[in-house]
């Protein structure tokens, strides 16, 4: 179903966002966990649109999910380097 990344993605930022005001840990480290978030999964979008889209090589295809959300949330472009070589390697 189209669009269902986009919201596992908003709700997995929801939790956290959550966690830290439960918490009471710095918003200033939330913005930041926000920001490599959405970079992460914009990355992870045209990732998935080159070579899932245009080259049309499937394989390569990382899902959007919540786990996925959450690796390049804490990690950023990294974590969706360590994605792409994990699903490589499944």
């Amino acid at each position: 179903m189209p669009g269902t990344g986009i919201i596992t993605f908003i709700i997995v930022l929801f939790v956290i966002f959550l966690i830290f005001k439960i918490f009471k840990l710095s918003l200033k480290l939330f913005f930041k966990l926000l920001l490599n978030a959405v970079i992460g999964a914009v990355i992870l979008f045209i990732f998935n649109y080159v070579f899932a889209g245009l080259f049309n090589l499937a394989i390569f295809e990382i899902p959007i999910n919540w786990l996925t959300a959450l690796v390049t949330g804490v990690l950023g472009v990294p974590g969706v380097i360590i994605l792409f070589i994990i699903h490589l390697i499944i």
